[in-house]
């Protein structure tokens, strides 16, 4: 006779839906570069980041900037996997610091236990679908831009314009119908 599993606690969840994100997203990486090579990855980038802008449209908040709405979408998906990460504001925009990643520390742990990754590194499709979204979403005159440091990764959301300088295009204050 088998016995019901006893609920997971919160932490338990959260490791599990990492666990699952991770699979889910590894087994279509290795889908589509088995079945597509790199053209199939560099669509599936494509693809993603439409999907996601059009997502992040529909659900930017009133009075908040695509920008701003992008730059806390990625910090939060950082700090769910317990990054070290924080955001400082600059006068010409946005700049996020991750020490250190959560995602790659996960990836490696995963690989210590067996898992076969299907990158080597998660930063360069990171770094090349989270630019692909930003070109789609956030207001046209900021850049948004990442550095690999490390183990981490700084990302900069910059506008050539000073703050009260073109309010409506600034990154930190946006156009309300963007």
């Amino acid at each position: 006779m088998t016995s019901e599993p006893s609920p997971l606690d919160l932490a338990e969840k959260v490791d599990l839906w990492r666990q699952r994100f991770f699979e889910a997203q590894a087994a279509a990486e290795e889908f589509i570069l088995g079945e597509h090579g790199e053209e199939g990855l560099a669509a599936w980038i494509q693809a993603n980041s439409r999907i996601t802008a059009e997502l992040l449209r529909a659900q930017r908040p009133a009075g908040v900037s695509a920008t701003d709405h992008f730059m806390t979408r990625l910090q939060l998906q950082l700090l769910l996997y317990d990054s070290a990460v924080t955001s400082e504001p600059q006068p010409s925009g946005t700049v996020l610091r991750n020490a250190e990643c959560g995602i790659l520390r996960y990836r490696k742990r995963a690989a210590r236990a067996g898992v076969v990754l299907t990158f080597s590194s998660p930063c360069p499709y990171c770094q090349e679908l989270n630019t692909a979204i930003a070109a789609r979403y956030v207001e046209p005159d900021v850049t948004v831009s990442c550095e690999q440091a490390g183990d981490g990764c700084t990302w900069r959301a910059e506008s050539p314009h000073a703050p009260g300088e073109d309010a409506a295009g600034s990154p930190h204050r946006g156009r309300a119908g963007d």
